[in-house]
């Protein structure tokens, strides 16, 4: 099943189940999948891939994140907590990340391939490192992890 359909399942079952915080959260992602759409529609109708369904679940699961970051800064632990329910609702769908140690041995040799020195040349390592890592680990994660390896 795509993950448009299965959102949409979900979606149905929520609302029988007046489950509000998880209908709220289901019918914001179909509105940005069906934005998605929109954008990418020409000549008539289109259809989004998963892979493409997945990039517009990651780009509000960031937004989830910022926004608890600011929420917790800002003392609002109960909107913090709110966004939390959303992000546990949103990771349902994405698949599941890479671990830290994963990514490192991948950026590790990445960088022994590339032959890279040192720091100076981290825009060498981050373009063909997310290009392999793109919807399978954190952007944050990865860049974090190339600067400590540049860094050695």
């Amino acid at each position: 099943m795509a993950l448009k359909d299965q959102i949409l399942e979900d979606l149905k079952t929520a609302m029988k189940a007046k489950n509000k915080t998880r209908l709220q959260v289901l019918r914001s992602l179909k509105a940005k999948l069906q934005e998605k759409e929109i954008a990418e529609r020409k000549d008539g109708e289109a259809t989004l891939s998963d892979e493409q369904s997945i990039q517009v679940l990651m780009k509000a699961a960031k937004q989830r994140k910022e926004s608890i970051a600011q929420f917790e800064q800002g003392g609002r632990n109960d909107l913090a907590e709110n966004e939390k329910q959303e992000l546990l609702i949103i990771e349902e769908y994405l698949p599941k990340m890479m671990g830290e140690e994963e990514v490192r041995k991948i950026v590790s040799e990445k960088i022994s391939a590339l032959d890279v020195t040192g720091p100076q040349e981290m825009g060498k390592v981050m373009g063909p490192v997310m290009g392999l890592l793109k919807g399978k680990a954190d952007g944050g994660l990865v860049s974090r992890i190339v600067k400590e390896e540049l860094n050695k």
